[in-house]
């Protein structure tokens, strides 16, 4: 591992991924003949902009958005110049107007990363306009890792459909939340995702242990 590298994803660095997996992944990356979103040095954002010890939700999402200039590095986020949203991020939106009353005025999520919200894909590459394409390159391996070393005190985890919800052995131990609900993309949003009030229960739950809730809707005050 380059020491550029550990700078930028800190305490992240010390997961075994990086040393024996991240150098193939990164170069099979490098041979694409395609476009590969997001842009490199956004690829590790998730975990650059909130600390394995600052984390204290973890959202779980599929892969970037495959359209140019939508993908950033944060699971549902995307860029604030995007109009309209992404289907999925706009069910979430929805839910949260119909949870707390407000929802942020664009699609940047990075402000729930700095409040320690990991928006962690379990694939952190796609290539352009195929949604899915890299599910099998192995970054499956840093989502067991990080949700494995995520489990050693008391973290709010949110796994939205069938794809989030096969991670939930990789957390362990007690005390934990647990949040499984339908996907929010628009195939499935109706059958479990809306009306499930996420935010307001993952506030509670934060409140409950005397922490600070998390700023959901207004990026100004976070």
């Amino acid at each position: 591992m380059t020491d550029a590298l550990r700078d930028r994803i800190g305490d992240w660095a010390d997961l075994p991924f990086f040393t024996e997996d991240y150098p193939a992944i990164a170069r099979r990356l490098a041979a694409e003949g395609q476009p590969v979103f997001p842009p490199e040095p956004q690829r590790l954002a998730a975990l650059e902009l909130t600390p394995r010890a600052a984390t204290r939700v973890v959202i779980l999402g599929q892969d970037p958005y495959p359209t140019a200039g939508h993908a950033h590095g944060l699971a549902f986020s995307a860029e604030p110049h995007v109009r309209p949203l992404p289907r999925s991020l706009g069910n979430i939106f929805k839910e949260l107007q119909s949870d707390l009353d407000a929802a942020p005025d664009n699609g940047d999520l990075r402000f729930w990363a700095r409040q320690g919200v990991l928006l962690l894909n379990t694939a952190l590459t796609v290539p352009e306009g195929d949604a899915g394409g890299h599910t099998r390159y192995g970054w499956d391996r840093l989502t067991r890792q990080v949700l494995g070393a995520l489990s050693d005190r008391p973290r709010a985890f949110v796994l939205w459909g069938a794809k989030a919800q096969a991670f939930a052995p990789e957390i362990t131990g007690a005390d934990h939340l647990i949040l499984r609900s339908a996907h929010p993309s628009p195939l499935s949003a109706r059958r479990g995702f809306f009306g499930s009030r996420p935010f307001s229960t993952l506030n509670n739950w934060l409140t409950a242990r005397r922490e600070q809730p998390i700023n959901w809707t207004h990026p100004e005050g976070a």
